[in-house]
């Protein structure tokens, strides 16, 4: 009940992202780099155990973008040069120049690395097959639907293997899902082989689209929670979630990550009151609007903190032990 979270990602250090830069060029070593990766993701889950998060992450940080990561193990990708996302940011975009397909663990040692840190537990994170496929190139497939379901089962058998590697909730991200709505059936369609036959806890995070036309058909993704944004879209999704009951746990996003402020604790208990006026607490989990790696690392810990302490300020409120 009202358990805490974060979406997944953390700032990198200055240092890192140099480190980072200068494996690609060869000047420093990947097992150098892998130090590294491995220090800072030690010290964000003793930052998450201090601050007293339930559900931990492992950072990310030996991640760049969420497709091209993903691309780069699986077979039948090749990747381009920087292509422009929005802004001034730019991603190497995957190319499917054959049949995608899974040749081994991803993420797998870095969940167990991560979950041997803590006993608390750690989510599995990966990118959902319906935002693999929006976001890259295809030059195999003829058509878009035979693209998403074979990403669909490569993925699968990465869920597969962080089930058996002991995670106890596996987050499956798609992003895309929300602004494509005309689409929604096969991204389903692709959840469903995703998830077939996982016993553990899973969840999809979809951020920023037009909830009004996604909702309620999204609720059809065969996952057991849905983590969204509330905060950056002033908590708009409620009033369409009002007319049309919830049906599955929520992860409710009660700070935003796209601004340099640190909520109040008494602003961000205000956000989970709202949240209890639609859901009931034991369907309600509490995180960020999305992940925190573009903010300061004093911002992120910040913002945490006072999260954490609002759930308990509401809690004690409820009557619920701390």
């Amino acid at each position: 009940m009202l358990a805490t979270t974060t979406v997944g990602s953390f700032p990198k250090s200055e240092e890192l992202k140099s480190a980072r830069a200068k494996a690609r060029r060869g000047q420093i070593s990947p097992a150098e780099l892998l130090k590294m990766e491995q220090q800072e993701t030690r010290e964000w889950i003793q930052i998450q155990e201090r601050i007293g998060l339930d559900i931990l992450v492992d950072g990310e940080f030996y991640r760049g973008d969420m497709a091209t990561y993903f691309a780069e193990y699986l077979g039948g990708f090749t990747i381009s040069d920087r292509v422009r996302s929005y802004g001034n940011r730019y991603y190497r975009k995957p190319i499917a120049s054959g049949a995608i397909r899974w040749k081994g663990p991803i993420t797998v040692e870095w969940f167990k690395f991560a979950q041997a840190l803590t006993k608390k537990p750690v989510k599995g994170m990966l990118t959902g097959p319906y935002t693999m496929m929006d976001w890259s190139f295809d030059e195999h497939y003829p058509n878009r639907r035979a693209f998403c379901l074979d990403l669909a089962r490569a993925i699968h058998e990465e869920v597969k293997a962080l089930e058996q590697a002991g995670a106890q909730f596996i987050q499956i991200d798609e992003p895309a899902v929300s602004t494509r709505v005309e689409e929604l059936d096969l991204a389903v369609e692709a959840m469903k082989i995703v998830t077939e036959g996982v016993k553990v806890k899973t969840g999809t995070h979809i951020c920023y689209g037009d909830f009004e036309k996604a909702y309620p058909k999204m609720l059809d993704l065969a996952v057991d929670q849905f983590d969204l944004e509330f905060t950056n879209s002033d908590f708009r999704l409620l009033d369409v979630i009002r007319r049309v009951p919830f049906t599955k746990e929520v992860a409710f996003g009660v700070v935003d990550v796209h601004s340099h402020r640190v909520e109040s604790i008494d602003e961000i208990a205000a956000s989970i009151r709202k949240a209890l006026e639609v859901f009931p607490p034991e369907k309600l989990t509490i995180d960020p609007d999305c992940g925190l790696k573009t903010r300061l690392k004093e911002e992120s810990v910040a913002k945490l903190t006072n999260m954490v302490a609002a759930v308990r300020k509401v809690k004690q409120e409820l009557g619920v032990p701390v």
